[in-house]
């Protein structure tokens, strides 16, 4: 109870927020579909959210700078919830990819109020644990969300209401919470082409994240409709690949931990090229193994990202980590402004398919990726890794440095300790 009571607030808002933040998404995007918008202007829908992460992202430790984290939590959710009811006020499309984009700096900012926040109310000794609840809040509230799809709406603005309605209550834990919130750091930035040297394979995985999890997340709910299932269907088939990478991304990091990163990002990738191709055979079987592959599917995408960053971090020195998380989350975000608009083009011939025959397609090219990059680097050392921590790639990781593991290590760029420095 001490370690949560002093962050309580923070995982309320969480859950309020991703409550409401997390169904909207998928509300967007059924609706358009319902209208009759074609793939490409779905994906164009989720690719305006993610251009707005990313240009929010970069801009929102200034304005928290400026004002404090609560007064910049609560301008953030004010604009999101005039975002989140300007959708109720008609459904042009031009107008909903302007919204889209607005949520998206709305949504960086939310999320680096929050996680630099509990970043820095922990210690090391605290900090995993922490992480583990913010998780569980996060991916729960997703999760749970999703099932606002089913509430019924006749007039097309109730289900933009209620959303509006946990935003605007996810401002009253924050605003109202006794403790001070710590200040927050200066940052010096790090260029991508540092962390790209860093670790190839790290980074370029934060961005085949980015094109997977974004392409998921915009024409999933299209998918699964697609196939002919009502909304109550559609809100269990997003949320259980939600619920999936909550529980798989634990195992899957600690068999990071305890062999080669590098290895388990190959299984990964060779996974997720099998649970996709499956993932087109399995409509004809029925609701059940579609919710079953869909689970699987999410453990493995929202796996990728984490296991990414924490072998990037195995590179970088304690004082690096936290300015590099910006530069991942940007690997991210690039990825997922893509993923969405490529995936809208292949499922523009394929159909639903579509969707999982890019994943397919990518994870195929990640998958050379890595076993080339495991041909001209030795792995590092299972003693001077990072133990892995979760994550989750919607706006900043909750980064920090492990307990027990606060040692100098060489800088951006090197190579581990005792082998030859790697070309990028």
């Amino acid at each position: 109870m001490s370690l949560i009571q002093p962050i309580v607030p923070l995982l309320v808002a969480v859950f309020l927020m991703m409550g409401g933040t997390g169904a909207l998404t998928t509300i967007v995007s059924v609706r358009l579909d319902a209208a009759g918008a074609s793939p490409i202007l779905l994906g164009a829908l989720t690719a305006a959210y993610y251009l707005g992460v990313t240009i929010g992202s970069t801009q929102a430790y200034r304005l928290v700078g400026q004002v404090g984290h609560i007064r910049a939590f609560s301008a953030c959710a004010t604009v999101m919830v005039a975002a989140t009811l300007g959708h109720s006020l008609g459904s042009d499309p031009a107008a909903w990819i302007a919204f889209r984009l607005v949520e998206g700096c709305c949504m960086a900012g939310l999320f680096v109020c929050i996680e630099s926040w509990l970043n820095q109310s922990a210690t090391s000794a605290t900090r995993g644990q922490i992480l583990a609840l913010y998780m569980i809040a996060l991916y729960g509230a997703q999760g749970a969300g999703q099932y606002l799809m089913v509430v019924e709406d006749p007039h097309g603005f109730r289900q933009f209401v209620l959303v509006a309605m946990l935003i605007s209550l996810a401002v009253l834990p924050v605003a109202l919470s006794r403790k001070a919130p710590p200040l927050l750091q200066k940052l010096a930035p790090v260029r991508i082409a540092h962390l790209y040297r860093a670790s190839p394979l790290g980074f370029a995985g934060t961005v085949i994240s980015g094109l997977v999890v974004g392409a998921f997340y915009g024409l999933g709910p299209v998918y699964i409709r697609h196939l002919g299932y009502d909304l109550g269907q559609s809100a269990s088939f997003v949320s259980a690949a939600i619920i999936g990478g909550m529980l798989l991304q634990w195992p899957f990091g600690k068999l990071s931990d305890l062999f080669d990163r590098r290895l388990v990002l190959v299984g990964l990738f060779a996974a997720l090229i099998l649970v996709s191709i499956g993932m087109t055979m399995l409509p004809q079987s029925g609701f059940a193994p579609l919710v079953g592959g869909v689970a699987l599917f999410g453990g493995i995408i929202f796996a990728i990202y984490p296991i990414c960053v924490s072998h990037t971090n195995d590179f970088l020195t304690p004082a690096e980590m936290v300015p590099a998380s910006g530069g991942m989350v940007l690997g991210f975000s690039i990825g997922a402004i893509v993923g969405p608009f490529l995936a809208s083009l292949v499922m523009a011939v394929f159909e639903q398919d579509g969707l999982f025959l890019f994943s397919a397609l990518v994870a195929a090219a990640a998958l050379s990726f890595a076993l080339w990059r495991m041909t001209v680097r030795p792995p590092v050392p299972i003693e001077q890794r990072l133990p892995f921590l979760p994550q989750a790639p919607i706006a900043g990781p909750l980064d920090g440095v492990a307990a027990g593991k606060e040692k100098p290590r060489g800088g951006i760029g090197d190579a581990a300790p005792g082998t030859e420095p790697s070309k990028p």
